[in-house]
This record gives structure tokens, C-alpha cells and sequence, in this order.
């Protein structure tokens, strides 16, 4: 059962984000931006002037109080400690954003917007330093790779999915996910699915730093493996019955949660079939299962079948039916244990403790 974080916003929630301290913050439409502590208390509140819809929040893992919030064409940096004014702003997007990503060391900022644009901001010299323009529509989500701080992925609604490396401004690799939706159409699909372009909504990389994955309209879930200067499709499976708005990996695991407008959220672990493919004898993979196993044992009985990848198919250790199409999502810790943060069409935040489960 859902708590539910109220009183802090009146439009729906569109982002939310968490410090390392076990803040929050979200982001709603009409310009709103609020804090939360652990328990779901409000502690701060402000609204941007232009009332733009705040689109992506982002904490700095160093400086915990440092929040970064994209609202129309402009970031601004602000104080969490005091979220009345900025602290500084920058508007280097011709179109609204949709989506921000530091890089590991913190000295970039990567912005994706609606004419296709991801803006690379050098934070130490307060201004651009590349301009990547490949999209050929709205680039809906950016991420950069953990422990490569000039590697990046990002999406869009041209049904592109792409690697960059920053020492290049043409991207690495590309792959179209409508054609190899089209190679698999004689395979059963729900109804009404093979209608529904592959519009990619959102990306998430695992902390390895190779693997990613990406959620699309077709309802489909893709993961990815990162093989130096291109990516190979590890796997494909049908996650919701509409689209799929959000694909989040739990920090340090093959776990991944994903959020459609179908209203429902899905925890799926992909690690057998990750770790299967990357087994050496130099690299045993014990480590992952034992933080895969702490996971699992913190969900409780969320144990699915034993055949659950017998013939390929892959099926959920979770499934909630939330009732809301899922704006964003967010495995985080409060207090020591694992939760699922969510928004949605709402103005409250819908928190889901793992253990329960």
C-alpha cells in the first residue's frame, strides 16, 4: 500500500529527484518546485516566474544541498536549504527541456530540449561546451554513464536511441528502435500494441556503467550493453500494455523499475541474462547476486515462478497497480530501506516501501 506525500503541490507532479541525505525534491507543472524531508514533511517551496512546467530536478551527489531544476528554456541552480531564490541560472536551450544528467565528476551538465538538442554545460566555466544535435524530434531523455564522465545515451521521440562521447560531435552509434520492432512482428503481441510507434520516453543506465536500458510507446522494455563504440540489444520484452514513460535501475544492481501510462510499476531483474553474457573465468559474478539477493530479501515473497526465463521470457518480481500514469520514478533509501517514489497525474507523491512486498 502507497503513502502518499501531500500538501505541497496543486498540478501534477512531473519529476522528482533524491540527495544522497535522503531529500526530495519534485517538480510540477506550472512553474512549482518543492523539498521534502524523509517522513514526507514539506520543507521548502517556490514557484519560477513564467510559471514554465518544472520538467527534471537533480541533487548533487557531492553537495547535498545543491539542486539543479530545468523549468521551460532555463536551469537554474538552487539552494535546498533556502529555496526561495536562485543561485545562479543559465538558459542555453533554444526549447523546453525535458530532461537533466551530471557526469560523474560533476563538472557537466547535460540538458536534452524539444528541438532534439542535449546542451553539455561546463559548470566550472558556466557555459557551453558542446551542442549535440542528432535528434531529428524531441529528445525526451539523457543520461550520462556512470564512471565515464564523457560517455552519454539519450532518446527521443524519433525512435532513436544514442551513444555520445564528448570528444566527438557526431554520435558514436545509433539504433532506430521501429525497425527492429518491425523484424519481430510475427511474433504474438497484445492487441492494439503493433499500432504504436517505438517513441523512446526515457533511458537509465545500471551502475556499471554498461548496461542501459530504454522505455518506449510499443510498451516494450530494451536493454543495451555499451561494447566500446557501439551497443548490442541484450533484451527485449514486453513491459505494459501502452507506453512505456519510465525505465529506472536501483543504484548498484540489475534491478530495474519501469513506469507506464498503462498505470502500472514493474520491478524486473535482468542479471541473469546481463551476467550470463558477460561470464569470464577472470570476473566471477557473486558480488552482484549477493546485492541482488539483499535486494529480493528485503521485497519479501515477491519470488516469481522458477521457469520465469524459460524460452526467453522474462517476467516481473513485482507488478503494482498504481491507477496513474507514471510521470517519473524513483528507487530511493528513506531511512535505510528501499522505496519506489512516483508521480503521476496527481499532486501527490506516491511512496511504496520495497520491504512490503
Amino acid at each position: 500500500m502507497a503513502v502518499k506525500w501531500t500538501g505541497g503541490h496543486s498540478s501534477p507532479i512531473l519529476c522528482l529527484n533524491a540527495s544522497q541525505e535522503g531529500l526530495v525534491a519534485s517538480g510540477a507543472e506550472g512553474g512549482d518546485l518543492m523539498a521534502w524531508g524523509e517522513d514526507g514533511t514539506s520543507l521548502g517551496h517556490t514557484r519560477f516566474q513564467g510559471a514554465d512546467d518544472v520538467t527534471s530536478v537533480l541533487f548533487s551527489p557531492s553537495c547535498p544541498t545543491k539542486l539543479y531544476a530545468s523549468h521551460g528554456e532555463t536551469i537554474s541552480l538552487l539552494d535546498v536549504r533556502s529555496l526561495k531564490g536562485s543561485v545562479d541560472h543559465f538558459h542555453v536551450n533554444e526549447e523546453e527541456i525535458n530532461c537533466l544528467s551530471l557526469n560523474d565528476t560533476e563538472n557537466l551538465l547535460a540538458s536534452a530540449d524539444d528541438s532534439g538538442a542535449i546542451k553539455i554545460l561546463d559548470l566550472e566555466n558556466k557555459k557551453v561546451s558542446r551542442s549535440l544535435k542528432r535528434h531529428s524530434n524531441i529528445c525526451s531523455s539523457v543520461a550520462f554513464r556512470p564512471q565515464r564522465p564523457q560517455s552519454l545515451v539519450s532518446c527521443g521521440l524519433d525512435m532513436q536511441v544514442m551513444l555520445w562521447n564528448l570528444q566527438k560531435a557526431r554520435p558514436l552509434w545509433i539504433t532506430n528502435l521501429q525497425e527492429d520492432e518491425t523484424e519481430e512482428m510475427e511474433s504474438p503481441q497484445s492487441p492494439g500494441q503493433l499500432l504504436n510507434p517505438a517513441l523512446a520516453h526515457s533511458v537509465s543506465v545500471a551502475s556499471c556503467g554498461n548496461i542501459f536500458s530504454c522505455g518506449a510507446e510499443d510498451g516494450k522494455v530494451r536493454i543495451f550493453r555499451v561494447m566500446g563504440v557501439k551497443c548490442e540489444q541484450e533484451l527485449g520484452f514486453k513491459g505494459h500494455s501502452l507506453g512505456v514513460s519510465q525505465v529506472c535501475f536501483l543504484p548498484e544492481s540489475y534491478l530495474l523499475l519501469t513506469g507506464g501510462n498503462d498505470g502500472k510499476i514493474m520491478l524486473w531483474d535482468v542479471s541473469s541474462e546481463v551476467e550470463k553474457k558477460q561470464k569470464s573465468p577472470t570476473k566471477p559474478t557473486h558480488r552482484k547476486k549477493t546485492k541482488r539477493a539483499s535486494y529480493m530479501k528485503q521485497g519479501g515473497n515477491t519470488h516469481a515462478p522458477a521457469d520465469e526465463e524459460e524460452h526467453g521470457k522474462i517476467l516481473p518480481k513485482l507488478s503494482i497497480e498504481h491507477g496513474e500514469k507514471v510521470n517519473w520514478l524513483l528507487g530511493t533509501r528513506i531511512k535505510g530501506y528501499q522505496n519506489i517514489l512516483v508521480a503521476d497525474q496527481t499532486s501527490c507523491i506516491s511512496v511504496y516501501p520495497l520491504q512490503e512486498f
